[in-house]
């Protein structure tokens, strides 16, 4: 009898370490096995003023966790109520609690904006909606708010010059507003006092600098020239000629593709033509880049009055201080895009 008592209480002590081992086995699996679906690192996306309930559609519409039953069950444990919005990185082999842990923390990755030679503000809003949470109508209508605009020191013409091309940090779910925040933050740090003199010296107001850069940023394909195109530049102005950039007068017209101004185009009427008005246009005809902002504030000293690309199609130019000059190496060019059969 007490045999058989002793190897019953064997039983049903196995059966107890059996049943205790499964539900730690259970719960481990639950807490801490994988249950991301993806082989390969991918982002989760999370909206601004979203719920926990919207969390959950996200996760199962994109497929992005496994068993989503015991993600809810210890989102529910680990009290994940108040949702951070952002762009998180799910990694492969991501447990429960890791990206739980991830989410209620509000550890998402930044990214990293680069921009620059953008022409028009409604590319440059399609750009920022494509990176960051931003709705791009919504972007693209308070860079034309004159309201705002007035408030940061800029008008709808001239509002690229704020935009500092470089490469930035952001938070996917950061507003319009703190984007541009920053955005103006960045250029009063940009335009120091150092930028500040020489554009005092050369007679250019930072904005008036940042116009002419836009313009040299177009014509100099190559970095080595930048100085000696915004010396021809300045040249112009400080002889009270008009600017004469074909660049301006493509920008005017709207169609990028011209690879060929003919005459008829200068005649085209826009405060952005600079064959028909003098001086700076009224804004920017591209954002332009730093190096080019800073070879207008370094313009290279010389008599070079014209310039023209050359004729071997090389992105270098021909300068020339008389017209005579400037003739012969127009005509040069000119020969060789009709043998190309470039025609506009």
């Amino acid at each position: 009898m007490m045999k058989k008592n002793k190897k019953l209480i064997r039983i049903i002590l196995l059966v107890v370490l059996l049943t205790v081992g499964g539900t730690a086995l259970h719960y481990y699996n639950t807490l801490f096995k994988s249950n991301v679906t993806n082989t390969e690192d991918e982002y989760l996306y999370i909206p601004t003023n979203s719920t926990f309930e919207d969390v959950m559609n996200i996760v199962k519409s994109e497929n992005i966790i496994a068993d989503t039953e015991t993600f809810a069950w210890v989102a529910k444990r680990m009290k994940y109520k108040n949702i951070k919005p952002g762009k998180y990185k799910i990694t492969r082999g991501m447990s429960n609690v890791e990206l739980i842990r991830m989410l209620r923390a509000g550890k998402q990755d930044p990214i990293k904006l680069q921009f620059q030679n953008i022409r028009l503000k409604k590319d440059f809003a399609g750009y920022i909606g494509s990176q960051l949470e931003v709705d791009s109508t919504q972007f693209l209508s308070m860079l034309d708010s004159m309201d705002l605009l007035r408030t940061l020191g800029f008008d709808e013409e001239n509002i690229f010059c704020m935009f500092i091309p470089n490469t930035y940090e952001f938070y996917w779910n950061t507003s319009a507003e703190k984007f541009i925040t920053k955005m103006h933050d960045e250029y009063g740090k940009f335009w120091n006092d150092e930028r500040k003199a020489k554009a005092k010296k050369i007679g250019l107001s930072p904005i008036g600098v940042s116009v002419l850069a836009s313009i040299v940023d177009q014509e100099a394909l190559v970095n080595s020239e930048l100085k000696r195109v915004a010396g021809v530049y300045m040249n112009r102005l400080n002889s009270d000629m008009k600017l004469e950039a074909d660049p301006t007068v493509i920008y005017a017209i709207g169609d990028f593709g011209i690879k060929r101004v003919l005459n008829r185009m200068l005649q085209y009427n826009s405060p952005y033509n600079t064959y028909m008005y003098k001086g700076l246009p009224p804004g920017p005809i591209c954002m332009p880049s730093v190096a080019a902002i800073d070879a207008v504030l370094s313009y290279e000293k010389h008599n070079y009055i014209y310039f023209c690309a050359k004729e071997d199609f090389s992105g270098y130019h021909n300068f020339a201080s008389t017209m005579a000059e400037h003739q012969a190496n127009a005509r040069k060019f000119q020969q060789a895009l009709t043998k190309r059969r470039i025609m506009r």
